[in-house]
Parts: C-alpha cells; structure tokens; sequence
C-alpha cells in the first residue's frame, strides 16, 4: 500500500479494495471470486459431486470473507452436496482447528470441508489429521507455502493462489511509470488466481508461480 490521502500523496492499493473510485490512482488485488470459483471446481470433482460437508468462513465483515464464500457456493450449489455445519474461524489456524474438532464431532459424516483462506485450511487439516480423518477433502485460499505442503503430502486437494508476488511488481512498476508522467490505464486492475493441487504443486514457491514450462 502507498498512501497518504490528508497528504494528497498518489495512492496506490495493493490487493485492498475500495468502493468510491478516484481516490486511489491504481487498486491492484486479486481476483477473489474467480479464484474461489477456481478451486472449488477442482474440490466438487475431488468429491464426486455428492456428500456432505462443512465451510469455515473469515471474519464475516470483512468483505472478501463474502466474496469467497459466494463463489465458492455459486459453483457448489449447482450439485447435490449439502452443507451441514457453516461457522467463522476469523482467518485463525488455531480458532479453525478447534471449529473443526468440533464439526467432527457433531456431523461424523462430513466428507469435505472448505475454507476462506489457508490458514483455516491449514488448521483444518491439522484437526482432521489428529482425529484420524484423512478422507476429509479441504481446500483454502491464499497459495502459501504451509497449504502446498500438504497438498503435495496428499492432506489437502488444493488452494486458490492470490499472485502477491506479481501484484506488487506491478504496483512498483506503475508507481514508477506514474512518477514519470504515465498514469495506469484503469484503476481497478483484478489479478487473476491460479488453482493449486497435486497436478502444479511443484510450480507454487514462495507465493510466486512459475508455468510449467518455464521450469
């Protein structure tokens, strides 16, 4: 984020959002809802279509908690699954833990779980691996490091990575070209995200993705 506004220093968001226009010369941010929509195309598969399942959401007025969780239910409503448990865990790895112990315990079922972001998803896994559920199928959000660990170790299907690393290059390069009298084309630029599982695992380093034949 490079700001000031009492300042009148340009203002440059990076993966925030606002809603007034104007006010910011660039909003760089990922694409929350195409990359929850992403992932959880690759999750319904993973499922079969069918069974039932859990959602742990973010901090619920926070508006990316919203956005995740309406795409994620705009791809799952159109199957059979059925939601039976929806609780926040805040964004918290240790709040989502303990929500999941829980959930376990009062719909056994349950044959998937989704997340808001991985860090949930992370805490999530965690509860299902020390209640000996490993057939539980959970996805997050975010493509950190900790998540792609357990995708590659098989305890997660996967998780929507947000390009920071290629969000900030472009808002250093913009800053820089705005400096010298170049202004940005739009100022709501929506950074596609990129869909991880055991396919692409070995791309994702660092927040940073790097195509396979790139490697």
């Amino acid at each position: 984020l490079f700001r000031s506004y009492d300042a009148g220093i340009p203002t440059f968001l990076i993966d925030r959002e606002i809603n007034q226009s104007g006010l910011a010369v660039a909003q760089i941010v990922a694409d929350n809802a195409q990359g929850a929509a992403a992932i959880a195309e690759v999750w319904v598969e993973a499922m079969n279509y069918e069974g039932k399942y859990a959602e742990l959401l973010g901090l619920e007025s926070d508006t990316n908690c919203q956005v995740r969780s309406n795409a994620f239910h705009r791809v799952l409503d159109q199957t059979d699954m059925k939601m039976v448990a929806q609780q926040s865990a805040n964004w918290d790895q240790t709040e989502a833990y303990e929500k999941t112990e829980a959930i376990l315990q009062s719909n056994p079922e349950i044959t998937g779980i989704i997340c808001g972001n991985d860090t949930m998803a992370c805490g999530a896994v965690q509860a299902c691996l020390d209640a000996g559920r490993k057939d539980i199928k959970i996805i997050g959000l975010d493509g950190s490091d900790e998540a792609n660990a357990y995708i590659k170790s098989g305890d997660m299907v996967g998780t929507a990575l947000q390009q920071i690393a290629l969000i900030t290059e472009m808002a250093v390069e913009q800053a820089d070209a705005y400096i010298n009298g170049t202004a940005p084309e739009g100022e709501k630029q929506l950074v596609p995200c990129v869909a991880i599982t055991a396919d692409n695992t070995d791309c994702l380093n660092a927040f940073v993705y790097t195509e396979p034949d790139a490697k």
